[in-house]
């Protein structure tokens, strides 16, 4: 499986992540070809530019006066028409729709009714098309993103001044890991934010890969502070689940009790800690207490650091990073005479049923947890004779 990693440090918009793409090897003729096929009178470029002393491109569309604002079924029927790969044709549909439901919630009218503003006009659609097309033309699968650098500030608008990130950016992220770093500026469009919540399987570090080609594509400006530029990194999956970079967050606790550490690992796990554990030891002066660990991913460690510190007596922290690897694994569902259980399989064969659909269908039925986990053990034993 072929995947792109888009690395958003200098935030994300449209003409960055086709620059991006074309820069990492899709083929430039076919992409503007694609996208004259749209039939828009528009002329499509690439510039070959620097950005802090990186090498980018610069996807560049050239239009005329604009004319009346499209509707979100008139932009479909752009693109039906137009000569473009199934597959990118599909995914440039579902980005303006996930775009069209963003503005629709942020305008408060059904969707069937918004004006798309700035991202109707002609090259905002060339850049989503273009995109999907770049996608298409590298063979990628899969696409994955870092935390979002957004920005911040002010933006004008056909709508007036709006704060940054602007109202139907934030309702495209919302759930994804952002943040705001460097000038006061939009980093981060609402082309960009649609493209990379469509189409992103996962935002977070890098995954597993062989990397087999990188791009930079350019943003308009060129900040002193940094390369304000998007990185796309295409490759191999590598054939590991999972081997990531996560925060350890430790603490040692002398003066608390087992219900409060008990409560504290509930709202840590709740609150998406990938593994919480609680060790006896022997500390300083001969008290007993306990070692709390807590794994966590990136762009949760610091929600879960001041949950610690909420929710324990600690006063200190130690956060360090580790690298995780996971074997290949998926689910399967097995219907046992108790109910329907999901059974893990490990990509060496082994498996184990789901504890938490055995436990609840033991409370429900009265019977055994160990029965229930051996029928669902049985059951799928059965499927793979």
């Amino acid at each position: 499986m072929k995947i792109c990693y888009l690395d958003a440090f200098s935030g994300l918009s449209g003409d960055m992540t086709v620059g991006a793409l074309i820069d990492a090897g899709a083929d430039a003729y076919s992409l503007f070809e694609a996208l004259c096929s749209l039939k828009t009178d528009a002329q499509f470029s690439m510039e070959k530019t620097r950005r802090r002393g990186i090498a980018a491109s610069k996807f560049h569309v050239t239009v005329g006066e604009e004319k009346a604002h499209r509707h979100l079924s008139h932009i479909l029927k752009l693109i039906d028409s137009a000569e473009l790969p199934p597959r990118a044709a599909d995914r440039a549909k579902r980005i303006f729709e996930r775009l069209g439901a963003a503005e629709a919630k942020v305008h408060g009218v059904p969707v069937e009714k918004v004006h798309f503003h700035e991202v109707g006009a002609v090259d905002s659609i060339a850049d989503i098309v273009g995109a999907a097309v770049g996608l298409e033309l590298l063979g990628v699968d899969a696409l994955y993103c870092s935390a979002v650098n957004v920005g911040s500030g002010t933006v004008s608008t056909e709508h007036g001044v709006m704060p940054v990130p602007t109202p139907a950016t934030v309702e495209l992220l919302a759930g994804h890991p952002v943040y705001a770093r460097g000038p006061a500026v939009e980093l981060t469009t609402p082309t960009g934010a649609a493209i990379a919540a469509t189409l992103a399987s996962g935002f977070g570090p890098m995954p597993p890969m062989k990397i087999l080609s990188s791009g930079y594509g350019a943003g308009d400006k060129d900040f002193p502070e940094h390369a304000n530029v998007l990185r796309a990194t295409i490759g191999e999956a590598s054939g590991a689940a999972e081997s990531t970079t996560v925060a350890v967050i430790e603490a040692n606790i002398d003066d608390t009790t087992p219900e409060v550490l008990g409560y504290a690992m509930e709202r840590l796990l709740a609150t998406g800690a990938l593994d919480v554990s609680i060790q006896p030891m022997v500390m300083k002066k001969n008290r007993a207490g306990h070692l709390l660990r807590v794994i966590a991913t990136p762009e949760t460690q610091e929600t879960l650091a001041a949950l610690i510190f909420a929710e324990t007596t600690t006063l200190g922290l130690r956060i360090y990073t580790a690298e995780r690897r996971v074997k290949a694994r998926h689910i399967v569902d097995v219907d046992t005479q108790y109910g329907r259980v999901q059974v893990k399989i490990s990509e060496d064969g082994s498996f184990a049923p789901e504890y938490e659909d055995c436990r609840r269908l033991a409370l429900e039925t009265g019977a055994p947890l160990q029965r229930v986990m051996e029928a669902a053990s049985f059951e799928y034993l059965k499927t793979t004779k």
